[in-house]
């Protein structure tokens, strides 16, 4: 066994830190589409879960672009193990020489530094406790740029190079962070994207369907789990056959 193999046995295996109970978790977009899935399946895993959205029904009306706010959330809960950032807006759905300066700084605020806020507010104390999970959802449409969904799109890709970055920030401080990019799934936000990008994108899925909600929950909760300890800046497709790379 060489000095490398030697220093990775003596090191105590993640999944063997036995869970904490119940596990907590924040879900930012949680009162609707597909973090009301995730806060409905993590419950059912007896996590205890907060839900943050501007959308009446939430645990907590919260604003993600709302860095002040979401760090006196942060403070009230204390433990977060868990956080699943869900918040996101699809934009406009026109030819990205149709689109103007404020609608790509209304999603990018929302989508990007929404993200980014929530994971400096709730990943500290998971860093100073030495585990925690963050799922964040991106898109097949920041790996494929979707046409007239150049916002969106970029939006997500952004979302995608972020969960690399931080994921290799944080690789030895027992915190995962990974992305799911799902196709199309049957939420309300997909409900008002314009029918004819909707249905542009729906014709790409090989098993000529639109996912459902509980599909990406199940995802979820396995990412948020102990069940995943080497996998870390990672982007997991949900895209029915659609996902080439």
């Amino acid at each position: 066994m060489s000095r490398t193999d030697t220093q990775t046995a003596d090191r105590p295996w993640p999944a063997q830190v036995p869970d904490a109970s119940p596990r907590s978790a924040v879900i930012t977009g949680g009162a609707s589409g597909l973090g009301a899935a995730a806060a409905r399946r993590l419950r059912a895993d007896g996590v205890s879960v907060t839900t943050l959205d501007l959308t009446p029904g939430a645990d907590i009306t919260a604003d993600v672009t709302d860095m002040t706010a979401l760090e006196r959330i942060a403070d009230e809960l204390g433990e977060v193990d868990i956080l699943v950032n869900s918040a996101g807006i699809v934009g406009p759905g026109v030819p990205l020489l149709d689109t103007t300066p404020e609608q790509w700084r209304e999603v990018l605020e929302v989508n990007v530094l929404g993200t980014v806020n929530a994971i400096r507010a709730f990943t500290p104390g998971m860093v100073e406790r030495g585990w925690g999970r963050v799922v964040n959802l991106a898109s097949m449409a920041g790996k494929d740029g979707n046409p007239n969904l150049s916002i969106y799109s970029a939006s997500k890709a952004a979302v995608i190079g972020l969960t690399k970055s931080i994921g290799k920030e944080l690789a030895l401080s027992g915190v995962i962070v990974n992305a799911i990019a799902p196709a199309v799934i049957d939420t309300p936000m997909n409900a008002e994207t314009e029918p004819s990008v909707l249905a542009h994108i729906t014709s790409l899925i090989p098993m000529q369907r639109v996912g459902r909600p509980e599909e990406v929950a199940e995802l979820i909760a396995f990412l948020a789990s102990d069940r995943v300890s080497f996998s870390t800046g990672a982007v997991y497709d949900l895209s029915g056959g659609r996902a080439t790379y």
